[in-house]
């Protein structure tokens, strides 16, 4: 139910994503995700919901229910704190009420205008395209990212959305390599290719949109969720499992890591049940002749430009 990422330190392979949950839901919602036997949490400086994490990991850890060191608590520097690394991740640390983070990524390769840590504005220009700050490379703030370990912040580093080459350079110019990459990847976007550059090397690929967003892609974007799949709904009748379980399931046999987000209880019971069966072979393969390319998040709706074209 583990990974040993390449730093040692040992990462749940399905953890809870907690993008858009706000208020007390995420406290109950955390809480409840505990008792069900999650240990692994996928927060971000952007989600705008730390300080409300923070208050429920607090609840657990106070009332016994967990102790810190059994949790695998992840967040992420956004594209406007590049510049202030150290800062924004003492931000983070202090809304969630820790000491340490278990990783640290940076949630999109791209530094914006600074707006204030922990604002996490996506600074827009008078052309409504994403103010893009040109004068901080990558490599820089990669190696801020490593004084964080150095100074004890954060156990583990990585990166988020990189594709091969912006990978492949990060490997070049690290010190210490990157833990974990982060990327969109389900049956409809699979990214082959970069999954098995990452896995060559060394690097954890975490799936965000594992389930290919659902409602919630749908809602923001206009997408389709593979959930609708007929080839999908086949397999889920077959295995007596949910097509949510057999996509989640199809993505840790690919040995990725898999953090699906919902806010509802039965779906949270749902993902988690994943362990007492397995794909064939066959069926494994199925899935993956479902491969579309197709992209499901897709930030340029409020950036105004498409950074992955």
């Amino acid at each position: 139910m583990a990974i040993t990422l390449n730093s040692g330190f040992k990462m749940p392979i399905i953890g809870l994503g907690v993008w858009r949950i706000q208020g007390q839901e995420i406290k109950d919602l955390i809480l409840n995700s505990i008792r069900i036997g999650y240990r692994h949490f996928d927060c971000a400086a952007d989600y705008k919901n730390e300080s409300e994490v923070g208050d429920a990991l607090k609840e657990a850890f106070d009332s016994g229910l967990v102790k810190r060191e059994d949790l695998f608590i992840t967040t992420k520097l956004w594209n406007s704190d590049h510049g202030h690394v150290v800062e924004a991740c003492k931000d983070s640390l202090k809304k969630l009420q820790l000491d340490y983070l278990d990783l640290y990524l940076v949630h999109f390769p791209v530094a914006t205008r600074h707006t204030g840590v922990g604002t996490t504005d996506s600074a827009l220009g008078e052309d409504g395209v994403l103010d893009i700050d040109t004068t901080i490379s990558l490599e820089t703030t990669w190696h801020a990212m490593e004084d964080l370990v150095s100074q004890g912040l954060v156990r583990s580093i990585g990166i988020s959305n990189y594709d091969i080459f912006l990978t492949r350079d990060c490997l070049a110019y690290s010190k210490i390599k990157p833990a974990v990459n982060q990327i969109e990847t389900h049956p409809y976007f699979q990214r082959d290719s970069l999954v098995k550059f990452c896995q060559k090397h060394g690097i954890c690929v975490t799936a965000h949109t594992p389930l290919g967003g659902a409602a919630a892609n749908t809602e923001w974007f206009g997408t389709d969720s593979c959930l609708d799949d007929q080839v999908l709904k086949g397999l889920a009748e077959k295995y007596k499992k949910t097509v949510a379980q057999i996509a989640l399931r199809w993505g840790i046999q690919r040995n990725t890591v898999v953090i699906p987000k919902t806010s509802k209880l039965d779906r949270l019971k749902e993902n988690f049940q994943v362990f007492d069966f397995e794909l064939s072979k066959e069926d494994a393969e199925l899935i993956s002749s479902m491969e579309k390319k197709y992209r499901t998040n897709q930030p340029a709706k409020f950036w105004g430009i498409d950074l992955y074209a």
